[in-house]
């Protein structure tokens, strides 16, 4: 298994009905690169929501699509500029099928006027590495005493230096 690494990837789309198929395997060969396989069908089907509803409804049919895996989500969000589209109307049905199917999503506006529609999927928990590691629990089901210390056992008798060899050193 992997470790929980920070991963994006970004993808610019010319929408269209035979490309829908094509991006949501791109975006599940990803996810499976990410070892978030079991991540791969939510995120596709959201992604062919999204696109084929941006088909339906938007005038300018050019869309970016950004992942982000930050070790325990993944958001996956879509980009554009087109001034037509309106999310709330246009797109209703398709957000409701998404907020059914995802932990979390929502849309918003950038200053330069692109809408940004976003989705997210949680791992669950076993199914990857936790970022931060928990304190490990002992094992013991007795905890064991501090040794005492003991007096070690005199080896070789006592060295004694004749006065006559210190004199000579001095």
């Amino acid at each position: 298994m992997k470790t929980a690494v920070p991963c994006y990837y970004h993808l610019d789309v010319e929408v269209s009905p035979e490309r829908v198929g094509q991006v949501s395997r791109i975006l599940a060969a990803h996810l499976r690169y990410w070892d978030l396989e079991n991540l791969a069908d939510p995120v596709c089907r959201g992604a062919e929501l999204l696109l084929r509803a941006i088909d339906r409804h938007a005038t300018e049919k050019t869309t970016s699509i950004e992942m982000w895996w930050n070790g325990q989500h993944l958001i996956t969000a879509f980009g554009g500029d087109d001034p037509d589209l309106r999310p709330d109307q246009d797109l209703r049905a398709c957000l409701v099928d998404i907020a059914a199917m995802s932990d979390g999503w929502g849309c918003c506006a950038t200053e330069t006027g692109t809408k940004i529609i976003w989705f997210s999927q949680r791992a669950r928990a076993g199914e990857r590495v936790p970022l931060v590691p928990s304190a490990p629990a002992p094992n013991l089901s007795e905890g064991l005493q501090v040794p005492r210390e003991l007096p070690a056992v005199a080896l070789a008798a006592r060295v004694t230096v004749p006065e006559r060899a210190l004199e000579g050193a001095r």
